[in-house]
């Protein structure tokens, strides 16, 4: 299950490279989405260029598909914009889309070479339609001086909490209209979900400056409004525009109507003719006398990103088959075989690396509980037992010492291979960790991965558990490695329970793709997390919020050597072949 993610970029404190003499960058960014399959980059877009700032704030959002499990990459490339020769280069980051999600308040930043850092930030993109908007300006006051008109423009800024904590952002911004005080601005398609998060009854700032070549623009005048109230006022004498308590011009709306988007490329259009207003020229009235028409946006149902803005964490616990069946360790060719040249990592390996990297993510502490299965302990077969010296342990890395460490803890690999005990640890831990982040208004689900050789002894038993367990705050991912016959455990993943909480995946089906195994072995969680919570009446938190200090900015890479080819109009854009470093995947 995919889900549409919406990213905003800026950067702050990048490197001048205009030039000796030359004044001040004027800074875009590029984007380009990819993946670890080896797949060339593809460009989803570029931001407006912004002019003689070195703290770029673009308003220019992107959208991108997501699916957990996929090694979806976002590439951001910075240039400086050359009005007459070769764009410059200013820097590059490369960032895990599921990291930046996993991330608090979905934000996150990289450190770029030359000076600088690039700072994105992802939500859930709505689709609740756009605002179709004309409006024109009436005897705007001149702030170019005696001998120059101004370049009106308009903008809209809503109050969020953004990377500076709580703040006015630009959320969309017009063209300028050259050297004319009565301006008539063509009609915009404005993104709904973007200006008001789909509430039309929301406050914005509609503000109208003249544009300055210097980057420094000037304010004529503004307003704050709401979609309804400027549906309402089509057809009127529009808004007194105000500066400091005096009028600088008027605001006229002529068109203002909702799109909203359907589910087969059709739209619908809502056309809202307002009642004359007394006023000739009204200066923002109050809120209650413009709501006389208004369009109720529907509340969708929650998805698995709506629970991971809130806070939502996702344990990761693993288990790891230890019995006779995997044969010998020191054995070349066996499936816990610790012998291999470079950096070798066996089967057992790799399926914790690859699918523990995916889900860390949404794991803020990083600490795990790595259990074992299927071995003797002083003659005695145990079948859950603690790996590593500590109950749980840092980091994906630190699965990977604990499993390493446990075949020196002086245990004999056995049988048989029973995992209902491994179920029920999973499980209690899931819900005394749910209880305990309820406790403090917080949320907690749990992913149990389970890594066997071969079919569990007693099918119906385990499939018993299962169903035992399906209302814990739990998914069960269960991956066969080696060429055992899964028959059984393929049983499991259909037929245990009524509520799906279980999984099984054959590694040697994925072996040799990294990424091919994360989305087989995670694509249903999403799900299963929306299920359980919506099943016990627990709705989203509240978005998490970030303060600016509180944002993780993460050490530079290798810059990332790409070529962007623009078409003739400077909007068609491909990437030249070769020369691209994407960081490589899990395996």
């Amino acid at each position: 299950m995919s889900e549409r993610i919406q990213l905003s970029v800026k950067a702050t404190k990048l490197q001048n490279v205009a030039g000796v003499f030359k004044g001040t960058s004027d800074p875009f960014a590029v984007l380009l989405v990819t993946n670890d399959r080896g797949d060339d980059p593809k460009v989803i877009g570029m931001t407006e260029v912004i002019k003689n700032n070195l703290s770029p704030d673009w308003t220019t959002r992107f959208t991108v598909d997501y699916q957990l499990g996929m090694p979806t990459k976002v590439i951001v490339i910075i240039d400086d914009k050359v009005r007459k020769g070769e764009d410059i280069s200013m820097g590059s980051a490369i960032f895990s889309i599921g990291s930046v999600l996993g991330a608090k308040g979905h934000t996150k930043a990289r450190k770029i070479k030359g000076g600088g850092t690039v700072i994105i930030r992802a939500e859930k993109a709505e689709d609740v339609g756009s605002l179709r908007l004309k409006m024109s300006g009436v005897n705007l006051t001149n702030f170019d001086g005696y001998f120059n008109v101004s370049d009106p423009f308009y903008q809209f800024t809503k109050k969020e909490e953004g990377f500076r904590g709580t703040e006015w952002n630009v959320v969309h911004r017009s063209g300028f209209i050259k050297d004319d005080l009565n301006p008539n601005w063509p009609i915009d398609n404005i993104d709904l979900h973007v200006l008001c998060g789909g509430d039309l009854d929301k406050v914005f700032k509609l503000d109208v400056y003249d544009h300055n070549s210097s980057g420094e623009h000037e304010l004529i005048g503004g307003i704050e409004t709401s979609v309804n109230r400027l549906m309402n006022a089509m057809g009127s004498n529009g808004f007194d525009l105000m500066k400091k308590g005096k009028k600088e011009g008027r605001l006229k709306i002529h068109i203002a109507e909702v799109v909203q988007g359907g589910n087969a490329g059709t739209s619908k259009k809502f056309d809202v003719a307002a009642p004359p207003m007394e006023n000739s020229s009204p200066s923002a009235p109050p809120m209650e006398e413009m709501a006389n028409v208004s369009i109720a946006p529907t509340t969708p149902r929650p998805t698995f990103t709506d629970y991971i803005s809130g806070g939502c964490e996702i344990n990761l616990c693993v288990a790891i088959d230890f019995t006779g069946s995997n044969g010998d360790p020191r054995d070349l060719g066996t499936l816990h075989c610790m012998r291999g040249e470079g950096q070798f990592k066996n089967d057992y390996e790799k399926a914790i690396s690859s699918i523990g990297s995916a889900l860390a993510d949404f794991d803020h502490d990083k600490k795990f509980p790595v259990y074992g299965f299927g071995a003797k302990y002083n003659g005695v077969t145990k079948h859950c037992f603690q790996c590593g010296k500590t109950p749980e342990v840092d980091g994906v890395d630190g699965i990977i010492q604990a499993y390493r460490q446990t075949f020196s803890s002086g245990l004999v690999m056995s049988g048989p291979t029973v995992i209902t005990e491994v179920l029920r640890t999973g499980a209690a831990f899931a819900v005394s960790s749910q209880e305990a982040a309820m406790a403090e208004g917080k949320q907690k689900y749990t992913t149990l991965l389970i890594l066997t050789d071969g079919a569990v002894s007693d099918v119906a038993a385990t499939a018993r558990c299962i169903n035992e367990i399906k209302n814990a705050p739990l998914s069960i991912v269960i991956v066969g490695i080696g060429s055992a016959d899964f028959g059984a455990m393929q049983f499991l993943d259909d037929n245990a329970s009524d509520i799906d909480i279980a999984q099984f995946v054959e590694f040697n089906a994925h072996k040799h793709d990294s990424g091919s195994l994360t989305n087989a072995t995670l694509q249903e969680i999403p799900t299963q997390l929306e299920s359980y919570f919506q099943r016990h009446g627990i709705m989203p938190n509240p978005p998490i919020q970030v303060e600016e200090e509180e944002i993780v900015v993460e050490a530079e890479e290798e810059e990332i050597d790409l070529t962007i080819d623009f078409g003739a109009d400077g909007n068609n854009m491909s990437v030249s072949s070769g020369g691209v470093y994407v960081p490589p995947g899990a395996y």
